[in-house]
């Protein structure tokens, strides 16, 4: 039973991201390879706040919100000028400047040695944990799911109002927009710091439930990991993101339990893993859900 719940946890933290970049990448169009960044500072701004100060997560998660969205402001007032190709590797530079001050800033950081000891959620009295110190991963995860609703409500309004429309519109054809006066480095600014605030939460959740983490979680191939979560759930649809995530988490997981030999076992299941999304793009290029293809 804690085997699926922990495997739930992850799910629900990988909806959350993959939630956060279809915004970005699925409504908007820009395709994005900052996430994992981003994603890292609300890890890191709990961790560091728990471990150093004692603070509580909820807070520690607002100030790792904030965080990532001012960097977000920073970095978007730059990068989202650009288009195409430009866009993708200014987001790739920026994935690579957060993890190079991950692992070298060690003041702060404490670089490749991690961060170990994150303290678990407290609210009214609830610490989720009981006597010696024995994890309640049900009440973690009873937790992460009410963050994952209320983080696909506030996503479904945005995708449903004027301001998704414009997104869409913006994806679609930006320069036909602007025809008609909207500023959209504006709208690609705004949705781009939403979406890094949002993964700054899947962060917090990410280091209070490990209750250790190191700039190794933090890459480019997280990043493509969480792009890999939308494409297969489908571009601009939230459902298809939650599908997505609970498809790539517990795919590897369900390879673990086919009996191929020791020595060959792990190559295997990668193989295995890599050829059913090869078909699965092949046959079905717009995802599971989604409503338009790359």
């Amino acid at each position: 039973m804690e085997y699926l719940i922990h495997l739930a946890i992850f799910c629900a933290i990988y909806a959350i991201l993959g939630i956060s970049l279809n915004l970005i990448m699925g409504y908007t169009g820009m395709i994005s390879i900052a996430h994992a960044g981003f994603y890292g500072i609300g890890a890191y701004a709990t961790a560091i706040l728990s471990y150093n100060y004692g603070m509580n997560f909820f807070l520690s998660m607002l100030i790792g919100i904030i965080t990532s969205m001012i960097a977000a402001l920073l970095i978007g007032m730059v990068i989202t000028r650009l288009r195409g190709d430009y866009f993708i590797l200014a987001s790739l530079g920026f994935n690579f400047i957060a993890f190079s001050i991950m692992l070298n800033w060690q003041g702060l950081t404490r670089g490749a040695l991690g961060i170990p000891g994150i303290a678990r959620p407290k609210l009214f009295g609830l610490s989720f944990m009981l006597d010696q110190n024995r994890t309640v991963n049900l009440d973690f995860l009873i937790l992460s799911l009410v963050i994952l609703g209320l983080i696909y409500v506030a996503c479904r309004f945005i995708g449903s109002s004027s301001l998704g429309r414009v997104l869409k519109s913006i994806r679609e054809d930006e320069t036909a927009i602007q025809v008609f006066g909207y500023n959209t480095l504006n709208y690609k600014l705004l949705i781009f710091i939403i979406g890094a605030g949002m993964a700054a939460v899947a962060g917090s959740l990410f280091a209070s439930y490990i209750s250790y983490i190191d700039p190794s979680t933090f890459t480019v191939n997280e990043s493509v990991f969480i792009i890999a979560i939308i494409i297969l759930g489908g571009l601009a649809n939230l459902k298809g993101s939650i599908l997505g995530a609970i498809f790539l988490v517990l795919l590897p997981e369900a390879l673990r339990f086919i009996g191929f030999p020791n020595e060959i076992a792990g190559q295997m299941r990668l193989g295995i893993y890599g050829l059913l999304l090869v078909i699965l793009m092949l046959y079905r290029p717009q995802g599971l859900m989604g409503e338009y293809k790359l």
